[in-house]
């Protein structure tokens, strides 16, 4: 039996929920499989459908570290385990035994100044594992400059499930919402300062000149939500930007699949990085090429000039050029096709084959 013990499991939705939630299922096609995971209200129903048991744990933060902690080395002690898997560094930090662990790193919660307590704390956990699974070169990189042991490190990039059959509803309200609106362009993110819609927003102004029927579709919520509305209003974008929250899985694959590039040129913001960026191999999924950013793992998920472009996300300029190129001649329908017959390395069970490997 494994254990997989993460703070981050749907119902709860997110790129790492979507992580945990697809390798637990994959694992359990193969192993027997117990997960620990957060309370989420409406988790009842969701966890009644699965073929694997899962604990929940709820309480305040730092009392429901301790208690998981503790239930989970209860269970360690009664129970034949081959190994555990975490999501986090600080789902291990107190679980005790000498089973093999293995944690998975995805770039910011790394992200510490060597030799501050935090980042002490993460080489402490991640030097006392069998191996560090890390989501890009990138994050490899970031975590044996930061002091992890270089032997232990090594890249299994995150894995998508085969596509579903898209809605037909959903397709037909998607064309009626943006009707002769083209190019199209799309994000799929927390409105974070790191995803950098900013800086996306001010090239369309210019785009807007050469193609006056642009779109830009900014699907998501955060913190920046209400600043990047106000830069709309400024930059009278009102016509060319559509923002969707809270809306279906159905409509947001369609949107995805109705639109010509995926954009997310993504920066690095304090300690806040883009490890890898699993919605760029969720656009290619429907033959959608990403214009991704040099700073964090996209190059892992986009080939550049093959599947789409990598640009500086702090130059304006690049972001714009990057966009018109893809935009002149259509070139992005080439990208597109691309995109398409390179995700297939990203599925499920290609992906769990390098996890076998290690855990064998």
């Amino acid at each position: 039996m494994y254990l997989i013990i993460t703070r981050a499991f749907p119902p709860e939705l997110g790129g790492m929920q979507s992580l945990m939630w697809g390798l637990t299922k994959e694992m359990s096609k193969n192993f027997m499989i117990k997960v620990f995971a957060d309370y989420h209200e409406n988790h009842k129903e969701f966890d009644n459908k699965e073929n694997f048991s899962i604990e929940r744990v709820g309480g305040i933060k730092f009392l429901r570290k301790i208690r998981k902690a503790q239930l989970i080395n209860e269970f360690i002690k009664e129970n034949k385990i081959q190994g555990i898997i975490a999501d986090h560094w600080k789902s291990l930090e107190l679980i005790k035994t000498d089973k093999k662990k293995y944690c998975l790193i995805h770039g910011k919660e790394i992200n510490h100044p060597k030799g501050s307590s935090l980042n002490k704390r993460v080489v402490k956990v991640l030097n006392n594992v069998e191996k560090v699974i890390a989501n890009s070169e990138y994050t490899k990189n970031l975590a044996i400059n930061n002091g992890v042991n270089r032997d232990k490190v090594i890249v299994i990039n995150p894995g998508v499930g085969v596509v579903e059959e898209l809605n037909k509803k959903s397709l037909e309200k998607v064309e009626s919402l943006l009707k002769i609106k083209t190019p199209r362009l799309i994000t799929v993110s927390r409105f974070d300062k790191r995803k950098n819609h900013e800086k996306v927003i001010m090239a369309l102004r210019n785009l807007k000149q050469q193609y006056p029927d642009i779109v830009y579709i900014c699907i998501g919520y955060g913190d920046e939500e209400e600043n990047l509305k106000k830069l709309v209003q400024e930059l009278d974008l009102g016509s060319q930007v559509m923002f969707f929250k809270d809306i279906s899985n159905d409509l947001k694959n369609a949107l995805i699949a109705k639109s010509n590039i995926f954009v997310m040129p993504s920066i690095i913001h304090k300690t806040s990085v883009e490890g890898f960026g699993i919605a760029y191999v969720e656009a290619a999924q429907y033959g959608i090429p990403s214009l991704g950013g040099k700073d964090g793992g996209a190059s892992d998920a986009i080939k550049h000039d093959e599947t789409g472009l990598i640009c500086d996300g702090n130059n304006l300029d690049q972001i714009y050029s990057s966009l018109n190129s893809m935009i002149e001649n259509k070139k992005y329908h080439v990208f597109g096709k691309n995109a398409k017959e390179y995700v297939s390395r990203f599925h499920w069970d290609k992906i769990l084959d390098e996890y076998k490997k290690i855990l064998n």
